[in-house]
């Protein structure tokens, strides 16, 4: 399975589409562009079972998120506050930058 270039980067405010999250508003913690996912706070929460060790005394149940599929979430841009698909600008030196479909602000400064 080969690695795909994602919309989304660490960081970016994105909006979940779809699941028991849908409407969500959240910050993207990583990406995972080899499994084609993404971490978003507190979104698709799991338990996991923690067996007591040096580091970690106390053992137990702990929450934390799990990856979901990128295509699940949409990048709101951060001048206009609304969710948007992305564009590529040019910008001087040849390099691309990324901006909002609706307002056409840059989104990577």
């Amino acid at each position: 399975m080969s690695a795909t270039k994602l919309h989304v980067r660490k960081g970016d405010r994105v909006l979940v589409l779809s699941g028991k999250d849908k409407g969500r508003k959240a910050k993207v913690i990583s990406a995972l562009p080899q499994k084609n996912k993404v971490l978003v706070e507190g979104v698709n929460m799991i338990k996991k079972h923690a067996r007591p060790t040096q580091k970690v005394p106390q053992g137990g149940i702990r929450e934390t998120e799990a990856p979901i599929y990128a295509s699940k979430v949409m990048v709101i841009c951060p001048s206009c506050q609304k969710p948007t698909r992305l564009s590529h600008k040019e910008l001087t030196g040849g390099k691309r930058a990324r901006a909002c479909k609706r307002c056409g602000e840059l989104i990577d400064k």
